[in-house]
């Protein structure tokens, strides 16, 4: 009895954690967005962040779709072949990309990159007492690094999702017309016949959302990162974890919403 005792409070304790996180997290949110609307705006801090985080991001999304789009097309021919079903490939894989795994694996590819850095570079800040100065000077961190970042981050990836489902598409054309001996008319006329705007549309709102959850989290434990290096590097990988966890529970609510019907 005592053990179970035991086992249960720490299971409590653990819930009790959890739902204090989520609080603290939701609380930042709220300030960082209260933000948006209250001068002054930095608008260099901004185009700093948006060079980061979307035009250097292009490179590793873009490869990451030519090669999802390539795999998926093989895949999808060597399932549809079982059944007679191979004239499917072009409408499932732009279906697939635009729909799911452009936002996802997009989303997922500027976390490792994004969240890692913001969260090192916030966290070094403030391990030197950085952030310490910039309150010393009335310049309010949450608006001078907080903001920017999550603001850019939510407008530079569903441009990056956008970017990457054309070059996701253009890899499935690529290999079905290449090795699949799709002709690359009927390949394009398949996908723009069955490829709807609602699925672009779809996946460019996640994206919006998975950019948000990114620098949001990236900043939240950059802001929290403890001393020294340990603590920065802790903040870093927290960041990067818990930015891809709620990347993919965020894509599975957001796909409810959007095609539960």
């Amino acid at each position: 009895m005592k053990l179970a005792f035991t086992l249960l409070a720490a299971v409590g304790r653990h819930v009790l954690a959890g739902l204090a996180m989520i609080g603290r997290v939701a609380l930042f949110a709220a300030e960082t967005v209260s933000h948006l609307m209250r001068p002054p705006f930095y608008a260099r801090e901004f185009g700093h962040a948006l060079v980061q985080i979307g035009w250097l991001s292009l490179p590793v999304v873009g490869l990451t779709a030519l090669f999802t789009g390539g795999a998926l097309a093989l895949q999808i021919y060597a399932g549809g072949s079982r059944f007679n079903a191979e004239t499917v490939v072009p409408s499932i894989v732009a279906i697939g990309l635009t729909r799911e795994l452009g936002p996802v694996l997009g989303g997922l590819m500027v976390a490792a990159r994004v969240a890692s850095s913001i969260a090192a570079e916030i966290g070094t800040m403030k391990v030197t007492e950085q952030i310490d100065a910039l309150t010393t000077l009335s310049t309010n961190p949450m608006k001078y690094l907080t903001l920017p970042r999550v603001l850019a981050a939510t407008l530079a990836v569903p441009l990056l999702v956008g970017v990457g489902d054309v070059i996701g598409i253009m890899g499935g054309f690529l290999v079905g017309v290449g090795r699949l001996e799709f002709g690359a008319a009927t390949y394009l006329h398949n996908t723009l016949d069955f490829l709807e705007a609602w699925d672009v549309i779809s996946g460019l709102v996640k994206g919006a959302a998975f950019g948000f959850i990114v620098a949001l989290m990236g900043c939240y434990y950059g802001m929290h990162s403890g001393r020294g290096a340990q603590g920065v590097g802790r903040a870093t990988k927290s960041a990067v974890v818990a930015s891809s966890v709620l990347i993919l529970a965020a894509n599975y609510i957001l796909t409810e919403v959007f095609f539960s019907a």
